[in-house]
């Protein structure tokens, strides 16, 4: 009974350590994430922003260049998502395109991933025919053909991809060279 008394006493200490850390880095992380006040659509902290999923914006109004990154991030007000600004040309393959956007410091911020595969294609506007499909008046340069997602196949040898060119979503072989559009936010473990 004494050492299971002991081990309730340090779980409730533990519990409240991990409270009190947590609910100070939380505030500490709202301001570190808030935007520069010289964009005024850049003003809102990412955590604040309403995810819109369900909605389709304008395109005029959908992406922020965000002056926090110093303009080299784009942040897509529909899903809350922050991307690059200016793509990499040069193809790898689907493993070094993981490490590539771990390692990757955009307007000097660490903390990029490879996107599922519903994130890049997210960013397709199937109204467009030929490439890139993306929104009319987007702000991204360098844009490709071709771009890996995290996402694997059930034949873990295979990942999927957005073809910009078509708006079509395939799956290739992990060891063909395509290239990497890295993105910045919460992610959604269910989706790799």
């Amino acid at each position: 009974m004494r050492r299971t008394m002991q081990l309730s006493i340090s779980s409730m200490l533990m519990l409240g350590f991990c409270i009190l850390v947590g609910s100070l880095f939380g505030a500490g992380l709202s301001h570190a994430i808030a935007a520069s006040p010289s964009d005024p659509k850049s003003d809102t902290a990412v955590s604040e922003l309403t995810q819109n999923w369900d909605k389709k914006l304008p395109s005029a109004s959908r992406f922020t260049i965000l002056s926090a990154f110093g303009d080299a991030a784009v942040r897509d007000d529909e899903t809350g998502l922050v991307w690059e600004k200016t793509l990499e040309t040069t193809e790898v393959s689907w493993t070094v395109a993981r490490a590539a956007c771990a390692d990757k410091d955009v307007g000097g911020r660490k903390g990029w991933r490879l996107p599922s595969i519903s994130e890049l294609a997210s960013l397709v506007d199937p109204s467009i025919i030929t490439g890139p499909t993306l929104p009319l008046g987007h702000p991204f340069t360098n844009v490709q053909d071709l771009y890996w997602s995290a996402t694997v196949t059930d034949n873990t040898k295979n990942a999927w991809l957005v073809f910009f060119d078509t708006g079509k979503v395939l799956y290739a072989f992990k060891t063909i060279t395509f290239r990497a559009w890295c993105v910045r936010g919460g992610m959604n473990a269910d989706q790799y």
